[in-house]
């Protein structure tokens, strides 16, 4: 059987790379929206929203997109635009429980489906020698919150509940469900073949 391709609506390496884990082919393209929060917007609805426009702003066959927010006190701690920014957000973060929210959505056709995942993340108590150390790497700068767990910032994290996944970027078992969904995985545990 002939699968359409899959487009994955994002510049992010770390979402390439865990939608490669999942054994189906697909190619970039990076969607140009807005990811500017509507004026006392709830993180779950920012995150559903942008990831939706993402997924609708490009154009394919099938297309997946999705939206990562790291949320502390109700708060989106988005992607830091410096320096004293970054520390700022880290500085918060220090000692504290967060969630990570990433929403998912697939359009396939006149079809559409939708998922937003929360993972609670707990930190370590950050001092500034080791805020500064990590500020010094280039890892902060394109990320959610200013830090990656996949990286040197793994070392702040004390506990996690729920998906790993979903804090690097994008949730495996829930993006795996709704690939099934849309029918572009053939199968529970193998990607579709050409």
């Amino acid at each position: 059987m002939a699968v359409e391709p899959l487009v994955l609506a994002s510049q992010s390496p770390r979402r390439r790379e865990l939608l490669a884990l999942l054994g189906l082919p697909f190619r970039v393209q990076p969607a140009a929206v807005d990811e500017t929060p509507h004026p006392g917007e709830a993180p779950d609805v920012y995150v559903a929203r942008t990831a939706a426009e993402k997924a609708q702003a490009v154009s394919g066959p099938a297309v997946l997109a999705a939206d990562t927010a790291v949320v502390l006190d109700g708060s989106i701690l988005g992607k830091p635009v410096d320096r004293d920014d970054a520390r700022a957000m880290l500085e918060r973060l220090s000692g504290r429980e967060h969630s990570v929210l990433t929403a998912v959505a697939l359009c396939r056709g006149d079809a559409a489906w939708a998922v937003t995942v929360r993972t609670a993340v707990v930190f370590d108590r950050l001092d500034r020698a080791r805020i500064d150390a990590y500020l010094a790497s280039d890892e902060p700068w394109d990320k959610a919150g200013a830090y990656g767990i996949q990286g040197l910032a793994g070392a702040f994290v004390r506990s996690l509940a729920g998906s790993y996944s979903n804090v690097v970027g994008l949730p495996l078992v829930e993006t795996r469900e709704l690939l099934l969904a849309a029918g572009l995985l053939e199968t529970p545990g193998e990607g579709a073949r050409p």
